[in-house]
């Protein structure tokens, strides 16, 4: 066992492939149980104290949605090998849930989100800062078919939030944190050369 577990960030544009690079580095080493996958979404601010109307108000394309404290808190626990109790967000209540997960530590936490890299605390926690590069139409594509397909969304409603919230906070806040990674990856998880040397590397830290 690694005295200190390894702390990858890996960030990008809205549904330019954060989750897959993520996945496909977990799979690789999942049969060891020595990773896990920490969401930055997981970390959006309570807001049961705001009435519903209020709460569907809120920017979640902007990095002050998230309660990054509790979340570089959090981290800290993990890579001083102390469990969490990781908050849980309800999407449908816009808040978060009452219930929490149990998070063991690990050998390898992979951080995953927008801001993954935008936040410098948890920027000073990373032992390896990813980007995942995809240009916005692909990304834009993407998202109006994951919402309008998985998350019942209509194409109006994802039209009008790209264009007033999530195009510009990604101009803004997004894509200028690029210039933090220490590896950027085009084309997410179809990129298998890149998540082929991420694993070598990594393999190489943990002495696998």
């Amino acid at each position: 066992m690694k005295e200190r577990p390894l702390l990858i960030g890996i960030a990008g544009g809205s549904a330019s492939g954060k989750s897959s690079v993520s996945k496909q580095i977990y799979e690789n080493f999942a049969l060891t149980n020595r990773v896990f996958i920490l969401k930055q979404d997981d970390y959006y601010k309570n807001q049961d104290h705001l009435a519903m109307e209020d709460r569907v108000k809120t920017n979640y394309d902007h990095p002050m949605a998230f309660d990054n404290d509790l979340m570089v808190e959090q981290v800290n626990d993990l890579l001083n090998r102390k469990a969490i109790n990781k908050p849980i967000y309800d999407y449908p209540t816009h808040t978060r849930a009452k219930e929490f997960e149990v998070v063991e530590p690990a050998d390898v936490i992979i951080v995953e989100g927008l801001f993954a890299l935008e936040n410098p605390d948890l920027r000073a926690l990373y032992d390896l800062k990813i980007f995942v590069d995809t240009d916005a139409d692909i990304r834009f594509i993407r998202r109006l078919k994951r919402d309008v397909n998985e998350r019942g969304r209509s194409y109006e409603s994802v039209i009008n939030q790209y264009l007033a919230t999530a195009r510009p906070m990604h101009i803004q806040f997004v894509e200028p944190s690029k210039m933090y990674a220490d590896i950027i990856i085009p084309e997410g998880g179809s990129n298998h050369v890149a998540i082929d040397l991420i694993n070598t590397k990594v393999s190489s830290i943990l002495e696998i």
